[in-house]
């Protein structure tokens, strides 16, 4: 298995109220699609899937919204990736193991880009950052 990269398609934040007492933030990560691809280097191609997926921040009462979508490039050989198609096909479902590794992934690069997008309209980031305690 091989994550090759994550894409966004597109970034966005919406700023719909101001910061009034305590703030609720939700992360939620969906995958939106699996199709097949080809990874060509030179003359070779080697097979991939083309993994859509949405990922957003809500920041609650209705204070903000940050919309991430992309795809993710998982390299893998022709029999898996035709299996995992299918298997996306019949029940929109992945395997536990490889659909684990590749929300992983697509939540590493997502949070740092919201996190990025949050602190651009003055909002506490959407992850727990470390904190330096002075003994």
């Amino acid at each position: 298995m091989g994550i090759l990269g994550v894409n966004f398609t597109k970034l966005g934040l919406e700023k719909t109220g101001q910061i009034k007492g305590k703030v609720n933030i939700r992360n939620n990560v969906i995958i939106t699609s699996v199709d097949k691809g080809d990874f060509t280097v030179g003359t070779a191609k080697q097979p991939l899937l083309k993994v859509g997926f949405e990922f957003t921040v809500m920041y609650e009462p209705k204070i903000a919204k940050v919309e991430i979508l992309g795809e993710l490039l998982f390299l893998e050989s022709e029999a898996q990736v035709d299996e995992l198609q299918k298997s996306w096909q019949k029940d929109k479902s992945l395997p536990k193991d490889i659909k684990a590794a590749l929300l992983t992934s697509i939540i590493q690069r997502a949070n740092i880009e919201a996190l990025i997008l949050s602190r651009e309209v003055g909002l506490p980031p959407p992850i727990q950052l470390p904190r330096v305690n002075i003994k």
